[in-house]
């Protein structure tokens, strides 16, 4: 192709209402994953205790096995890419809520600690997989001028799963008179509270059947005729399919499956700038300790002092805070834009970890927090939460959707993913031996990722905005 040659004319219009409705469908029901992915992540949190002493392990242990998942997410996320390209978007969610379903049963029924730890990196590589094919199909499905919104789907199901562990734990906690360790349905509470999850695994497999596969990857396989329909089922009928098809088609003409070694720039040993600033996104999102608040909120609020009934009370009304933080940035997404929220977000979960790192510095008195340290505690918790949920919450799924280029997307965002995850795994396997060192110095750890995400941003990120796919590079 010489320099000269000309895109095709976009044949994109607005989103007409009719479709608008049916394109919320589709992106709710693949924000699905989302949801399993924040259940099973959040979930755990109200079997923390319980496992430590039915197996009677310390925290260097126990905290092995509660961020062992995030061994299979790392996996699940670096793979997922090159499955759905290979099989498409759709099949890779089938296999996504199979794994979940698996990993719920084995979950509810280890009959040793090696076997519950399996049963979790099975379905964190389940997590993986919806972590990475759900904004992907999602951004390939929506309307340019509602991708953010759409987008934030993902972000939103998460924290809706998150919240709904959180309500599920504290309502078997009380069926079992406050005792994780309770018997219901003839096996320990914490066991029925893994289980669960088999519900909405399964809604997510039947779901996966009632949405169309993503037009991208349908004329990558040459089915251009269902790649029209699914075009006009999302779009409207008023667009020109052909302009819009032949648009998609001269966008990947040039592209090849995109490859780990498509990612690395001049000479061969490092990542293109774009995809180390996919990493570094993932990777301070993890890095404030957001997951602290969700897989060892309750054992954090019962070291202060706080009741175990109370405890999961105060992560469920965590979640809550979680969910509205959530609503905001999906209304402000695609109006003031990602960048800004990230920073906005950034300065408040500075406020937040500091206080948090102030309260936890004094010492507990008769096994409590001071009163005024254990509100502002309680409240600068709920304020991090906040201020994460309405930006990096969402905007980190958002950005890694539109970001990259098209002949590297499926690639960059399965390593982007990846980082993600093993972030995670940093924080959450090293959180238990941190706070046994010095609470008040692991929440000035967090507030020093969460200030330097800041310049991180200012620098490095650029606005995606209004942008189509085929425009980003």
């Amino acid at each position: 192709m010489t320099s000269t040659a000309q895109a095709p004319q976009s044949g994109a219009g607005p989103a007409h209402p009719e479709h608008l409705a049916h394109v919320i469908f589709i992106a709710a029901a693949a924000a699905m994953g989302g949801f399993l992915f924040g259940y099973d992540s959040s979930v755990i949190n109200g079997a923390v205790e319980a496992i430590r002493d039915r197996y009677d392990v310390g925290s260097t242990v126990l905290a092995q096995v509660i961020a062992i998942a995030l061994i299979g997410c790392a996996i699940g996320a670096a793979t997922a890419g090159r499955i759905a390209d290979r099989i498409g978007r759709i099949r890779c969610m089938q296999i996504s809520a199979v794994l979940f379903t698996i990993s719920a049963v084995g979950s509810a029924l280890p009959f040793a600690l090696w076997d519950l730890a399996f049963w979790r990196v099975i379905g964190g590589f389940a997590i993986g997989m919806a972590s990475v094919i759900g904004p992907a199909y999602i951004a390939e499905v929506s309307p340019p001028a509602y991708r953010g919104r759409l987008g934030s789907f993902q972000q939103a199901a998460i924290v809706i799963g998150i919240a709904i562990s959180q309500l599920v734990n504290w309502g078997l906690l009380n069926a079992a008179d406050g005792d994780q360790r309770g018997k219901l349905m003839g096996i320990e509470a914490w066991q029925v509270m893994l289980g669960v999850m088999v519900i909405p695994a399964v809604l997510y497999g039947l779901l996966s059947f009632a949405i169309p596969e993503s037009p991208r990857f349908l004329i990558s396989a040459g089915k251009l005729s269902r790649a029209h329909e699914v075009l006009r089922e999302v779009e409207g009928d008023d667009i020109d399919l052909d302009a819009r098809v032949a648009e998609i088609e001269h966008a990947m003409k040039s592209e090849h499956k995109s490859t780990f070694k498509d990612l690395l720039g001049g000479g061969g040993f490092f990542f293109k700038p774009i995809v180390w600033v996919g990493i570094g996104l993932s990777a301070f999102q993890q890095l404030v300790g957001i997951n602290v608040a969700f897989y060892y909120s309750s054992t954090l609020w019962q070291s202060v002092g706080v009741d175990p009934t109370e405890s999961f009370f105060y992560s469920f009304t965590t979640s809550i805070v979680n969910i509205i933080g959530t609503v905001i940035a999906m209304i402000f997404v695609d109006r003031i834009g990602r960048k800004p929220l990230a920073l906005i977000g950034s300065v408040g979960m500075v406020v937040g970890l500091a206080l948090e790192a102030w309260a936890f510095s004094y010492h507990l008195v008769d096994g409590k927090l001071p009163s005024a340290q254990g509100w502002t505690a309680l409240i600068a918790a709920h304020v991090f939460v906040l201020f994460f949920a309405l930006s990096w919450g969402v905007v980190v799924w958002v950005f890694l959707g539109e970001m990259f280029p098209n002949r590297i997307r499926a690639a960059a965002l399965g390593v982007a993913a990846s980082a993600q995850w093993i972030a995670n795994w940093a924080i959450t396997a090293s959180f238990p031996s941190l706070a046994d060192w010095n609470l008040s110095a692991t929440y000035v750890i967090y507030t020093i990722f969460a200030a330097l995400s800041i310049p991180f941003v200012l620098k490095f990120v650029k606005e995606t905005k209004g942008k189509r796919l085929e425009d980003m590079g």
